[in-house]
């Protein structure tokens, strides 16, 4: 098969969480496990950093990759979703892996994906441990995708472990109390590897407390300890909570020289290095044009925070969500002297615009609906001033569609 027809494949042929939403999810580890040792078990021939969490975790992630970059490694990047284009998902040294690679791939596995069904994601994890055992990584930073305790990624056994915070997202899948989440994603924890937590939640901290006592794992809550902060270039005043996380996980990494000066630009080069996309990102001036991926509660009232940072005339805001979120709650915290742009991002669980749009009237939310997330995005450009500010998101999806 060409790369379009395997990704073609991929996609349509197996069920994707981020497309589908609950279908796509296996509540068990089996495959995981089944095709790690098919494929000889390539998770146990490289080190990892294993990172889970709700909202912060995909920078994180790329924070910790450029730092370990600017120190000399050769450094595996498992992340997830993608925004453009599949090959975002794994990375060395910020390089995509090859679409001769992915091919490749497929081909040879393909019997086996067939026959034991594996999804979407659980292929795709294993590409990713497969190509960094090939590869031979020093080191490979791996993002959960959903959760912890049952993520397809939590079959390694990592040098140190990082929760960036608990927000409820997913409570269809994962429990719908920050409790309940909280022993999900603290499903990482291994036996005696350090787990850092960045953000302390009172309705968390005694079960990520109480886990690592059990696993006899030291734990270190990365917003309770005197940590200078390092500026970076991912803009967005809430990245300092991640920053923390990730200068408290790098001191928990042993074996691995790095020094200040390697933090200090391995921050401030994470676009560069990593290619992340999506986080407070700028496409504009005059009008002020920013994007961001925020789609929980949690993650979006950061986002709204910065907004009300900034100096503008008049607000103008291009948001579509997907149509398993607790939508009263998020519009509820929606400015309502903005300008609103509704679309509906090009996804099966995609929210229906008209929809989208009678829900924001009933909490006084102004704007019109619009046929694709371009549309709206070219409508809204071509009202705002060059004063004003033009804020794209809500959803992942909403922003893959015009960076």
């Amino acid at each position: 098969m060409k790369y379009k027809e395997t990704l073609d494949w991929m996609f349509a042929q197996l069920p994707m969480y981020q497309q589908k939403g609950k279908i796509a999810y296996k509540d068990k580890l089996d495959n995981s496990i089944n095709f790690a040792l098919h494929l000889n078990n390539p998770e146990k021939k490289f080190k990892s950093i294993h990172v889970a969490g709700t909202n912060g975790k995909g920078s994180s992630c790329h924070m910790l990759a450029s730092v370990l970059q600017e120190a000399g490694y050769k450094v595996g990047l498992y992340t997830s979703p993608h925004l453009k284009d599949f090959r975002e998902r794994i990375k060395i040294n910020g390089k995509k892996i090859s679409k001769k690679n992915v091919k490749r791939f497929i081909a040879i596995n393909k019997f086996f994906l067939e026959e034991h069904a594996l999804s979407f994601f659980e292929m795709t994890v294993g590409m990713a441990f497969h190509y960094f055992a090939e590869q031979k990584v020093d080191i490979a930073v791996i993002e959960v995708g959903l959760g912890g305790r049952l993520d397809s990624t939590n079959i390694i056994v990592p040098e140190v472990s990082l929760i960036t915070n608990i927000g409820l997202d997913h409570i269809h899948l994962l429990g719908d109390t920050l409790e309940k989440i909280a022993l999900e994603k603290a499903g990482i924890i291994k036996k005696g590897v350090p787990v850092v937590v960045s953000e302390t939640q009172a309705e968390t901290k005694g079960i990520f407390s109480m886990l690592a006592s059990q696993k006899k794992s030291s734990i270190v809550f990365a917003d309770q300890k005197d940590i200078v902060v390092y500026p970076t270039d991912l803009l967005g005043k809430y990245q300092t909570k991640n920053v923390k996380g990730v200068l408290a996980c790098l001191k928990e990494l042993t074996g691995f020289k790095i020094k200040k000066k390697h933090i200090t630009k391995g921050l401030l080069s994470v676009v560069k290095n990593t290619g992340l996309l999506g986080r407070w990102q700028q496409l504009g001036q005059e009008p002020t044009i920013i994007c961001d991926t925020a789609h929980n509660k949690e993650g979006l009232a950061l986002v709204l925070n910065q907004i009300k940072q900034q100096s503008f005339d008049k607000l103008h805001m291009v948001v579509g969500f997907v149509n398993d979120k607790k939508l009263d709650v998020i519009l509820s915290m929606l400015p309502k002297d903005a300008m609103y742009y509704f679309v509906c991002p090009n996804v099966p669980r995609g929210l229906q615009v008209k929809k989208l749009r009678q829900l924001a009237r009933d909490f006084d939310l102004n704007g019109e609906a619009y046929k694709s997330v371009l549309e709206g995005f070219q409508f809204a450009k071509s009202r705002a001033k060059k004063n004003d500010f033009l804020y794209i998101g809500g959803s992942t999806f909403v922003v893959a569609e015009i960076v």
